[in-house]
């Protein structure tokens, strides 16, 4: 291994990627990683991380909450965490995680393996009414995320880079 295979960045610096929250830094991307996601996250309270309910079918992750509060939605309940607690999600387990209390939250997201990281975002459309996979397409270079119902193809939401 030789020193050039090292790689050190500065988070904050990092530019933001598509999603519904203030920001979200893809560090693993960043630094080259290809085994584990890692992503860094703020979001004010009512914002979701990032996509809505959604699974991983073969890809497990860990959300530890560095500042703020997170409410972890699953099919059995809804769970609370905290600064300072993490929350494991296995594969293939339904989830929607929304920012909650009184101020922004900061939350690290890690998952494995990275090959399979794809979510299944399945939510009701607004315009066919099914529950859905979503589709999605990049624009303006990869900065704009447009996702669309995978049954009637509506466009359901716009995400944006730092959208702040």
């Amino acid at each position: 291994m030789t020193d050039s295979e090292f790689r050190k960045v500065a988070v904050e610096d990092l530019p933001d990627a598509p999603n519904p929250t203030r920001h979200k830094k893809e560090v693993d991307e960043a630094v080259g990683a290809t085994e584990f996601g890692f992503n860094v996250y703020v979001a004010d309270p009512g914002q979701q991380l990032p996509w809505g309910e959604h699974r991983h079918p073969n890809h497990e992750e860990l959300l530890y909450v560095v500042e703020g509060e997170i409410r972890v939605e699953t099919p059995d309940r809804d769970h609370d965490v905290r600064a300072g607690e993490a929350f494991f999600v296995p594969p293939d387990a339904k989830q929607r995680t929304v920012a909650t209390g009184e101020g922004p939250a900061r939350v690290i997201a890690v998952g494995a393996p990275k090959a399979d990281d794809g979510a299944v975002i399945e939510e009701r459309c607004p315009e066919c009414g099914d529950e859905t996979d979503r589709d999605y397409e990049e624009r303006d270079g990869g900065d704009t995320y447009v996702l669309y119902c995978g049954d009637c193809g509506t466009e359901v939401r716009r995400m944006t880079a730092g959208p702040e």
